[in-house]
This record gives structure tokens, C-alpha cells and sequence, in this order.
């Protein structure tokens, strides 16, 4: 009868679950379908997403390499990928709470009474009662010793009626979920970063080879003004201007040398290589890319998707809005169904016989009537987190488009720059031809032919900066538009396992 009793209080129980606390709702999307200036002269742009691996429209081998090593060796990835398990971990650890805890115990127990013990001693010694002994006809009352045997099992689970431990577990996993993303904006952080410093070097490297080309034309025409001063035909003046030309040409060497190791010494952590490593992946001379693709802009919404800052954002208020509710579930009773079913047994043939069951089961609730006002309190803080959530979100998302609308008129005022100074090294170009054909036909000197020569170099100078510009601003307008930059080596692995077994075969 008891256990008849106890059904329809266990199904009420079990069917009177209900979320007491707020539904999340999304923000609502009103960033538009379109930027402002994607519009912009000179910006060649596509209405895709940004892919991994997008990096390959450069056509350059070694930064494809590096990019690889880097998403693969480096570290601090590394650590971030552990972040991730711990964040898993602690979720399912939270989940756990929302089913019962089941924990199985067995032994085997002996004892024996002191027969000098004052209160126990008479009972186990035999006569000990005296008269009590010889009534029951027992020389003791009790056996001085005994053993048994014992199988059992605690078993306890805390009924989320109102849904508290749900609400965590919603809060643990929105955490798990903004740890992962954090990962892949790592990812992005670490990629974009190789590729900035690998250009760095690259143009610094070219630019060290304009430098050298420039100085030892700078020699030359020290070489001719000293040779027209001793005739008598040039003044200390031309002199002195050659020589400092010279002598600035020779000062920007080392700084670009600086340049160079500086960002060689970037990537290498960013590796996780030494400098030995490093100069055998850069051995080969290269120049700063050019990009062959199209910007894929996509649509402004797309961003919302796609900017690890906003989905993180976005997750702090799934989090927190699960916070409040489990602040609120505070405010209602716990309901808990525990129950130790076993065995028990003075010899262990007789443990599983039905003779030796034992059990107890309870259910019990627990209700905070009068806190002064700590769980009111509670939830007031959890809602005024939220609040902060939702604004940091909304200014998380006007400075993502703002960022986005910022760099695609960057890059197109880039790229109009960079076909100025390419206009500007066509005249340069010119300028040398039309200086080389007038000294040969004795109307100008060579000093014509070397400062035309210097101009040209300097306009080549301008424009690995132009070029380098324009790249690195290309690289932040990807990183601001967001996605997942994360390369997968595993299919090109089985792809190159499959290729060598159809040439064994």
C-alpha cells in the first residue's frame, strides 16, 4: 500500500516540470543586406563568404607552407585546443547532475565483543546473567562474534521540476560552445599574424635589393661628380649632395636587415621553430605577393554568423540569460528520490538469496522560505548581467560593421593608390630611356642618366610599399569579415594515402 501510495505523488512530480525563468530570445538582425562602401573604386568583391585556405589566391607556395605549420605546430593553438576539452569536461560534468547518481558498495564484515566489556561482557559471556541464562537455557545471550556479508546500492537524483539544473547545463554548455569559438578566432589571430609578418619579410627583403641596386648606382655617380671636380668642371656642392645620397642609401640597409630578422624571429614562435628552421623554409628568394581573387564580402548580416567577437557575444548572453533562470529556479522547492537497495547476509551462500534483500527509499524536498532577500538579490544581479550582455553585443556589432566598412574603403583607396604609383614607375621607366638615349647622342651627361636611374628606384621602393599596403590591408579586411580560417590536413593525408596505393598497384 505504501508503494501505491507513493506512485501518484512520484508522477506528479515528474510531470509538474516547467522552466520558471526567461526564454532566450536572438537578437533581431537590423545591420542591413549591404555595406556602405562595398562599392568603393578599385575593389574587386564577391557576394561569397570568406573560406579557409583563402590565402592560395596569393599563389605562393612558402606561405602556404608556413600557414600549414602554423595551424598544425603552434602553441599557443595548442593550449587553446585544451581550453576546449576542459570547457567539454566541466559541461558534461554540469549535465551530470541531471540524472541519478548511482554508487554500488559491497564487503565483508567480523566482529566480536570483549567479553570484559562493562556493558556488553555479561550478555556474550557464558553464565554471565546468572539466573537470566538458566531461564532461557543459554549459556550466553549473545555470540561473542560475527560475520556477514553485504551488497548494496546508494541511489539519489534531485528532480528538476523547475528546471534549475537544466539552466546550468544550458549555461555550461553556451561556455563550452564561446571556448570553442575562441579557438577558431585563435586560429584566425595566428594565420592572419603569419601572413603579416611573412609579407613583412618578403618586403622587406625586396626593398633590401632596390637599396643595393640603388647604392651602388649612388657610387657611380660619386665616382663621376669626384671625377668632374678635379677637372674643374663640378663643385663641392654636387659633391657633397652625392655623398649624402650615398650615405642614406647605406643607413636604410641596416634597418631593413633589422626588418627582415625582426619578422623572420615572429614567425618562428609563431611555429614554433628556431632560426636555423626559419631560414631554410625562407631560402628562397620571393617578392610580396599579389592577390588573384575577389574580396568576398557577402552580405553586412553575414558578419553577425561569421565574426568570432559577435558569436562570442552572443554566447555570453545565452549563458547569462541561463543564469538568471537558474536564479529563479532558486526561488522554488528541490524535490530529491534517494534509495539504498542490498543484500545482507551472515554467510555469503545466502547473500543473493531472497531472504537477504534490504532497502530503504525516501523522497524529500527542500525550500528556502526566508533568505533576507539574498535570492531576490541573485537574480537581480544575473538580469543586470544580462543587460551589460545585450549592450556589450550591440556595440560588438556596430564596431564589427563599422570595422568592415572602415577597411573595404582602405583597400579600395589602396589599390587606387598602388595604380597611381605603377602609372608613376611607367614614367620613371620612360624617364631612364629618353636620359640613356640623350646621353648617347651627347646631349645630356651621364649624371642625367644616374639621377634618372635613382628616381626609378625610388618609385620601385614606393611601390613594394604600395603592394605591401595594400596586402596587409587585404589580410585585416578578411580577418574583419570573419569565418573559419582553419585548414583540415586529414583529406589531403587520405587523399595522398590513396594516391600511393593506385601507383603500388
Amino acid at each position: 500500500m505504501k508503494s501505491r501510495k507513493l506512485t501518484p505523488i512520484l508522477l506528479s512530480m515528474l510531470l509538474a516540470g516547467c522552466a520558471v525563468g526567461p526564454e532566450y530570445e536572438a537578437p533581431q538582425d537590423t545591420v542591413g543586406s549591404a555595406f556602405l562602401v562595398e562599392d568603393v573604386e578599385g575593389t574587386a568583391a564577391s557576394d561569397e563568404k570568406v573560406k579557409a585556405g583563402w590565402w592560395a589566391q596569393f599563389e605562393d607556395e612558402t606561405l602556404d607552407e608556413l600557414v600549414n605549420i602554423a595551424q598544425n605546430e603552434n602553441i599557443s593553438l595548442q593550449i587553446a585546443a585544451q581550453r576546449v576539452k576542459s570547457a567539454q569536461a566541466y559541461q558534461r560534468a554540469v549535465e551530470s547532475f541531471k540524472v541519478p547518481t548511482i554508487t554500488v558498495n559491497m564487503g565483508a564484515t567480523s566482529y566480536g565483543f570483549s567479553e570484559n566489556d562493562p556493558l556488553v561482557g555479561p550478555l556474550v559471556t557464558p553464565g554471565g546473567l546468572g539466573q537470566i541464562n538458566q531461564a532461557i537455557g543459554q549459556d550466553s545471550v549473545l555470540d561473542s562474534s560475527y560475520d556477514f556479508t553485504t551488497l548494496s546500492a546508494n541511489i539519489s537524483w534531485e528532480v528538476d521540476v523547475f528546471n534549475r539544473l537544466e539552466y546550468q547545463a544550458q549555461s555550461a554548455q553556451a561556455r563550452a560552445e564561446q571556448v570553442e569559438i575562441m579557438r577558431e578566432g585563435m586560429v584566425t589571430l595566428i594565420t592572419s599574424d603569419v601572413i603579416h609578418n611573412y609579407f613583412q619579410f618578403r618586403g622587406a627583403q625586396e626593398r633590401k635589393q632596390i637599396a643595393i641596386e640603388t647604392q651602388e648606382s649612388q657610387r657611380e655617380t660619386l665616382k663621376l661628380v669626384e671625377s668632374l671636380v678635379r677637372n674643374g668642371y663640378g663643385s663641392d656642392l654636387d659633391l657633397a649632395q652625392a655623398k649624402a645620397a650615398l650615405s642614406a642609401t647605406k643607413a636604410i640597409l641596416p634597418q631593413l636587415d633589422i626588418a627582415k630578422n625582426v619578422h623572420k624571429q615572429r614567425l618562428a614562435i609563431l611555429l614554433g621553430k628556431n632560426s636555423a628552421e626559419m631560414d631554410e623554409l625562407l631560402a628562397k628568394q620571393g617578392m610580396v605577393p599579389d592577390f588573384k581573387g575577389t574580396v568576398p564580402i557577402g552580405l553586412a548580416s553575414d558578419v553577425l554568423q561569421s565574426r568570432p567577437d559577435i558569436r562570442i557575444a552572443e554566447k555570453e548572453m545565452v549563458a547569462i540569460n541561463a543564469d538568471v533562470g537558474a536564479a529563479v529556479a532558486n526561488k522554488y522547492p528541490r524535490f530529491y528520490l534517494t534509495g539504498s537497495p542490498g543484500l545482507l547476509a551472515g554467510d555469503f551462500s545466502d547473500l543473493f538469496s531472497s531472504d537477504s534483500a534490504a532497502w530503504v527509499a525516501s523522497v524529500g524536498a527542500s525550500w528556502t522560505v526566508f533568505d533576507g532577500g539574498r535570492t531576490d538579490a541573485q537574480i537581480d544581479l544575473q538580469e543586470s548581467r544580462f543587460n551589460a550582455a545585450a549592450l556589450g553585443y550591440e556595440q560588438t556589432v556596430n564596431t564589427a560593421i563599422s570595422e568592415v566598412e572602415t577597411l573595404l574603403y582602405t583597400y579600395g583607396s589602396s589599390q587606387e593608390a598602388e595604380s597611381y604609383v605603377a602609372d608613376t614607375l611607367v614614367e620613371a621607366d620612360n624617364a631612364v630611356a629618353k636620359a640613356d638615349s640623350l646621353y648617347r647622342a651627347g646631349l645630356v651627361d651621364y649624371i642625367s642618366v644616374l639621377d634618372a636611374q635613382r628616381q626609378q628606384k625610388l618609385v620601385r621602393d614606393a611601390q613594394v610599399s604600395a603592394n605591401l599596403q595594400t596586402s596587409q590591408v587585404l589580410v585585416s579586411l578578411h580577418k574583419a569579415l570573419g569565418g573559419n580560417w582553419e585548414i583540415d590536413p586529414e583529406p589531403e593525408s587520405e587523399q595522398g594515402q590513396e594516391a600511393t596505393q593506385t601507383q603500388t598497384q
